[in-house]
């Protein structure tokens, strides 16, 4: 690696190039820088995944992207024989998507402050950022900005930490065993007679270890539905598979969520069987007097709260010291 290249991975990610893994280190195999302008590997970011090595392990070190802070108007994907990927944008790096979604299946991809946008716009209706099946997925200090389905967590475990999510109609689905931790989760201002779901989780079977875990983060209105004085009304979330899972817990929910906290999918599809929890939540939308009364959804205590974190849910101690990223293994 050049000398160069081993300076900007020190200065972008505030560590040491490592030359052996150690406990809550990085090791870094190469980087390779994305820009539009000069001193520049590659002028996509598509072709510099393209460059990554196959089927490598986390022991040989990530390969790293350094994204210089622009937009990059590309379709990405990280196919399944691109391991241990690791993209550190320059600041907040902008992505635009528009409609089509593109996979992340590379098993520990690691994204540190890039923006994932699709310039949709909500009159497309479903229009993934991000799809996600990517095995021991880290996300940190990033945001995904979408309306309908801006975060499709498809497959397997993923773990989220300090990224800003936008959308209206459930903008974060899919069925994967993931954790959001210290997230910001906004509201946008959706059409005429839509209402905003912040979830729509997808679990099939009631033996899949997959669902939803939101841990010490805050759901919001974004600027344009706390400035556009709508009535339009707010949910943690609804059921999109007979078995669909979510916990909110130990996080702050602001006014805009509705009473009743949760939706239905259709009728009375999934009320009894699914499983929908909360546990010490704060702020004026934490109430739970006014939650529907389906038998699936409940108030959890401490012990069953730790089911659902880091450390159980998605075994993340096992795999999240070597991204750098920092988390809350258990409960606060």
């Amino acid at each position: 690696m050049s000398r160069r290249n081993r300076e900007i991975f020190e200065w972008a990610t505030g560590r040491r190039l490592l030359q052996a893994p150690s406990s809550n280190q990085i090791l870094v195999r190469d980087v390779v820088i994305v820009s539009k302008g000069k001193n520049r590997n590659f002028t996509t970011i598509g072709d510099a995944v393209k460059s990554a090595p196959d089927n490598t392990d986390v022991k040989s070190g990530y390969f790293l992207i350094y994204i210089v802070a622009g937009v990059y108007e590309e379709y990405v994907d990280v196919p399944k024989n691109k391991k241990y990927l690791m993209m550190v944008g320059d600041g907040s790096t902008g992505r635009s998507s528009r409609e089509a979604e593109r996979p992340v299946l590379g098993q520990g991809f690691v994204a540190i402050n890039i923006t994932f946008r699709n310039t949709a716009g909500a009159a497309k209706h479903q229009a993934v950022a991000v799809r996600n099946g990517a095995d021991q997925s880290t996300f940190h200090r990033c945001s995904f900005e979408g309306y309908q389905d801006t975060l499709y967590t498809h497959s397997l475990r993923q773990f989220y930490r300090q990224c800003d999510i936008y959308g209206t109609v459930d903008f974060i689905f899919g069925n994967a065993a993931v954790v959001f931790q210290a997230c910001n989760l906004y509201a946008r201002l959706p059409l005429t007679g839509q209402k905003n779901m912040v979830t729509a989780q997808g679990r099939t079977d009631p033996n899949q270890n997959t669902g939803t875990s939101i841990q010490g983060c805050r759901i919001l209105a974004a600027p344009d539905l706390a400035k556009s004085g709508s009535n339009a009304k707010t949910y943690l979330g609804r059921p999109w598979k007979l078995y669909s899972r979510t916990i909110v817990m130990q996080s702050f929910l602001d006014q805009l969520i509705n009473p009743a906290g949760w939706l239905p999918w259709d009728g009375d599809f999934a009320l009894s069987t699914l499983f929908y929890a909360e546990f010490r939540n704060t702020g004026p939308g934490a109430g739970t007097t006014g939650r529907v009364k389906w038998p699936g959804l409940r108030v959890i205590n401490a012990t069953d709260a730790l089911n659902f974190t880091v450390a159980n849910f998605i075994v993340g101690d096992k795999w999240l010291p070597t991204t750098g990223v920092s988390y809350l293994s258990g409960l606060t």
